[in-house]
């Protein structure tokens, strides 16, 4: 990790998502030590599994891999996937921080040859799909993971099939032996960045999405229409992969409702501007009409949702939706909306409807082991409360990818600063 046994020159980021890659570069690059804690087993966070960018329509593997090569060449960096903070003691410029490492059971040594997973016979929901598809149990996280490393599911060590695995592997990369450990180490600043996690929208009454499996979130369709997703990137109706004409978009799934998600996401609107637009090059014939309250569009936008507006088989319909019912014969579904004060069912039959479910930050159910202040929803301050400690990206409040850069920036900024003190 190069030279940072001065804890005070060292910055601790807890999330490997947009936010948290771009703290840790740029913390690194500013000559700081730079520990980068990660629970999940490879880096990207939620936008590596989106289909494209808003609104240059990039895919993801445009930012991430920069950031995956600025990591590589910098050796003030020190990544720590599958790996957890569970305490912090001390004041900003000397903290003492212990995460618990996971183990992964695969060591430096692997190639990512696949030899593992092919003699692995169990199957796992995959959850980089959000469980829209299973995997092996010795897999690799998805095709574009950092590190670049498989993992064994560890229900099935200590079985015939983890025997198995370990002896396909013609470079002595699977040890099974691994244990989750405690590392303790020095640091001058934190920097949280942990993310967002889609708001669950099977608690809202009518919109059936347990019931009905033609109904989904935004963030499966970016699952679904992506190259490396579980259908290749073709968006067929779920329940019988019948090709889909006509799609339906309804926004704010809960979200600015007093008895669900109480707040804005302010993202939703531009996701399902964009999702409408690549779901119209995939299928030019098809008819997508959007639900919305209102849209909010940040002002730079406006010129782009203008344009939007105007582009042949996209229709905006004011009103608040409710229930949605399904066809049993054909699948096909329809959408109560309210328009106007008048409910009624929109007569328009859909054979996708999308929900735009809100954005909920991770520090609502995940709590940062200090006592750190958050508001009504769980969001954390930017400043930090806690001299040392600091918010970035959607664990400060919903943003896009762009702002989510911008505040890993302020973050690290204010880190170098506490670290001086």
């Amino acid at each position: 990790m190069g030279n940072t046994r001065d804890g005070s020159r060292t910055i601790l980021v807890a999330g490997g998502g947009m936010a948290g890659l771009s703290a840790a570069v740029e913390a690194a690059e500013a000559g700081f030590g730079v520990i980068l804690v990660e629970r999940e087993a490879s880096l990207g966070g939620r936008v590596a599994g989106m289909k494209k960018y808003f609104p240059k329509f990039c895919p993801p593997q445009c930012g991430l891999e920069i950031n995956f090569r600025r990591i590589r060449d910098n050796p003030l960096i020190r990544v720590m996937t599958l790996s957890e903070v569970e305490k912090i003691e001390g004041v900003a410029g000397d903290f003492t921080v212990s995460i618990r490492s996971n183990p992964r059971y695969v060591n430096e040594r692997c190639t990512a040859c696949g030899k593992c997973s092919r003699v692995a016979v169990t199957e796992i929901p995959n959850p980089f799909n959000y469980g829209l598809n299973t995997m092996r149990a010795a897999y690799l996280p998805h095709e574009f993971a950092y590190p670049m490393r498989y993992v064994i599911d560890p229900r099935i060590i200590a079985t015939p099939e983890a025997a198995a695995v370990q002896a396909a592997c013609d470079y002595g990369a699977v040890e099974l032996d691994m244990a989750s450990r405690i590392i303790e180490v020095k640091v001058g600043a934190i920097i949280w960045a942990t993310g967002w996690a889609p708001f669950d929208v099977s608690a809202i009454f009518g919109h059936g999405v347990r019931k009905h499996p033609n109904v989904v979130t935004n963030v499966i369709l970016e699952r679904l229409a992506s190259r490396n997703g579980p259908t290749g990137g073709i968006v067929l109706r779920p329940s019988d992969g019948k090709a889909v004409r006509r799609i339906a978009f309804v926004q704010c799934a809960g979200s600015r409702d007093e008895n669900f998600l109480r707040y804005c996401s302010g993202v939703c609107c531009l996701a399902t501007l964009k999702q409408a637009i690549y779901m119209r090059k995939q299928t030019p014939k098809a008819d997508v009409v959007i639900f919305y309250i209102d849209m909010r569009i940040p002002g730079r936008y406006e010129a782009y949702f203008q344009r939007i507006k105007q582009e042949e088989g996209i229709t905006l319909l004011r009103g608040k939706t409710g229930q949605i019912t399904e066809n049993p014969e054909t699948g096909l579904l329809r959408v109560g909306v309210e328009n106007q004060g008048a409910p009624k069912i929109f007569p328009d039959e859909f054979d996708l409807v999308v929900l735009a479910a809100g954005l909920v930050p991770n520090t609502a159910k995940d709590k940062i082991p200090a006592p750190v202040a958050y508001d009504d929803y769980g969001f954390i301050p930017a400043k930090g409360d806690i001299p040392g400690i600091f918010g970035a990206g959607c664990a400060i409040s919903p943003c896009d990818v762009a702002s989510s850069v911008q505040g890993a920036s302020s973050a690290v900024l204010r880190a170098i600063q506490a670290c001086g003190r």
